[in-house]
């Protein structure tokens, strides 16, 4: 697959390795990025929920008072920024068909099953669950 015709966002294995060396605070990118705050208070205070306004509150504690395990948190700018650039190649459908007819076409090496197994493997050391 070539690069370009693809988007992809977020820490890459260097940028965890990094980003955990340094220390990760989740409250930081919390405190420092407006849209994350808005979107962090909307979850905690019940907005997707109003009958239920608590119902979300695991989510907010676990991305700020237990660590954020999975650095959603550090990926977010970039999951906003990307979206940003899919909605804009999305307005131009000729660019937007060429790329996925190109992506497509080169789909032999790119497994969405291999991707995530050594995303898990590699990144979180995360081992499988058997189910019986």
């Amino acid at each position: 697959m070539d690069a370009e015709n693809f988007f992809i966002c977020g820490l890459d294995r260097d940028g965890v390795s990094e980003l955990l060396r340094r220390g990760y605070d989740p409250q930081v990118y919390y405190e420092n990025d407006p849209d994350l705050r808005l979107v962090i208070d909307m979850i905690s205070q019940g907005y997707f929920s109003p009958a239920e306004p608590q119902r979300y509150q695991a989510i907010h504690d676990a991305l700020l008072r237990d660590g954020d395990r999975y650095l959603l948190l550090a990926d977010f700018a970039s999951y906003r920024d990307t979206q940003k650039a899919v909605a804009e190649l999305y307005l131009d459908p000729e660019e937007w068909s060429r790329r996925a007819i190109l992506n497509v076409a080169r789909l032999g090496y790119f497994s969405s099953d291999r991707t995530i197994q050594e995303y898990a493997e590699q990144i979180w050391q995360a081992e499988p669950v058997v189910h019986e």
